[in-house]
């Protein structure tokens, strides 16, 4: 047992049980990624339908700078609390996750005051969108926390009726903030939905945050906070860089249009999010199996994802009428379309990613894990900015298209390295044991 690692439960299920357990998370899983994904997808095309693409580009550049802090939050407060605190003891379960969400609020305060202070000093439209996400950052982080918590405990169903309890008050809030026609307005409806939520997570859990234990739980989980910290940020960092640099390049309608193309292939990312919450977990169960099936699994995990996101792709491509794509996402649709094909082979490198990534993770091996996401990670942006600097938003998706592309066979070349020092670790360890 690793350090500060708490004890698992053994309830002595028998195995039909245990897998009927198993398909019942699964299937909370991708039920609660599914109506988190598709609200997102919602709110994004509803902007981008009201404000028009220059203004969509500002919002775009608020939401990828959540996706950073959240990964943030993620990285320091939940993905500790995942690995460590999943299937333990009730009582030793909520201690933590008092600390871990305290930690949630607190990333999120921070990062709030430092984005309000900087939408202050831009000033415009920009800086009213930032001034707006540094309000409601706390609620973002608090409400995610809850929703990893739920998960932690094999409770998925009460993170499934969080999730639809903000996507319920969205709707009168979007509603009021399109009667304003504003980014800022847009935003602080995102958010305040978010805080009815996060309050209600308070009510189901039955507990609330302890920012005053935020220093206890970063100590406590040193070993694998920063690590996933660096690995959580370096990709969302990355889409900021890319993002924020083709906004400088080629203008904001840019930024509108690229985002506009990823919320074409929101609802197919919605099925993929929900695999990756039990992606590693089943990796881990066939290397316990059979190490040698490991790499299949991957490669099937893989291959799969990256077959329907190519199947999703060409259905845009030749099934969409243009007229349901005006509907869908307004003025923006025309940039947006250009870039199906390159934005649907950027996900399918990904979808080729994430099966060695979950090997990766299986096998422990956490040094080429953050080997590969670093590697990844600069290859996306700096792919992603110089195909904009040639053109425009096409070229940056272009660019990140083989940037996946290379991205997939790094990870791939560092699961293969990883299990045969897993082989050779194990021959020599049998060895040892033979009088």
């Amino acid at each position: 047992m690793s350090r500060n690692q708490a004890p698992v439960i053994d309830v002595g299920e028998r195995p039909e049980r245990r897998v009927r357990a198993a398909a019942g998370r699964l299937s909370w899983g991708l039920a609660d990624q599914a109506v988190s994904s598709m609200t997102n997808f919602a709110v994004g095309i509803f902007v981008a339908r009201t404000l028009g693409v220059v203004e969509f580009g500002i919002f775009s550049l608020a939401w990828v700078t959540y996706g950073v802090v959240l990964n943030v939050s993620r990285g320091l407060a939940t993905d500790p609390l995942v690995v460590r605190f999943s299937g333990v003891l009730t009582e030793l379960w909520r201690g933590a996750v008092v600390r871990s969400s305290g930690t949630a609020l607190v990333v999120g305060v921070g990062a709030g005051a430092v984005s309000l202070l900087a939408g202050v000093t831009i000033g415009g439209s920009l800086g009213a969108a930032f001034a707006g996400l540094g309000l409601i950052l706390p609620a973002l982080m608090l409400q995610d926390s809850w929703r990893f918590a739920f998960f932690a405990a094999g409770q998925g169903r009460k993170a499934f009726v969080n999730d639809i309890v903000w996507a319920t008050a969205l709707v009168p809030a979007m509603f009021v903030a399109a009667q304003h026609g504003t980014v800022f307005g847009f935003v602080l409806a995102w958010g305040v939905s978010c805080a009815v939520a996060a309050g209600v997570g308070c009510v189901q859990i039955g507990l609330v945050p302890r920012c005053s234990e935020v220093r206890a739980w970063l100590s406590q989980q040193r070993d694998l906070g920063p690590r996933y910290l660096v690995e959580n940020v370096s990709i969302s960092g990355a889409t900021q860089i890319r993002m924020y640099g083709l906004g400088a390049i080629a203008g904001l309608a840019d930024v509108g249009a690229v985002r506009g193309a990823e919320l074409l292939l929101g609802p197919f990312l919605a099925v993929l999010m929900g695999l990756s919450l039990v992606a590693v977990p089943e990796a881990a169960r066939v290397l316990r199996r059979s190490r040698r099936r490991l790499p299949l699994f991957c490669l099937v995990l893989g291959g799969v994802q990256a077959i329907a996101a190519l199947l999703w792709g060409l259905g845009l491509l030749f099934l969409l009428p243009e007229q349901a794509g005006w509907q869908v996402l307004g003025s923006v649709w025309p940039s947006a379309s250009a870039l199906i094909l390159p934005a649907t082979l950027a996900v399918m490198g990904a979808s080729l990613s994430t099966g060695a990534a979950a090997g990766l993770r299986a096998l422990g091996a956490s040094r080429r894990s953050m080997r590969s996401q670093l590697l990844s990670a600069v290859a996306y942006a700096t792919a992603g900015l110089a195909g904009a600097g040639v053109a425009g938003a096409l070229g940056s998706a272009w660019g990140v298209a083989g940037a996946t592309a290379f991205g997939a066979a790094v990870w791939w070349g560092q699961l293969w390295s990883a299990m045969r020092e897993h082989l050779e670790t194990t021959i020599e360890h049998e060895e040892m044991r033979t009088p």
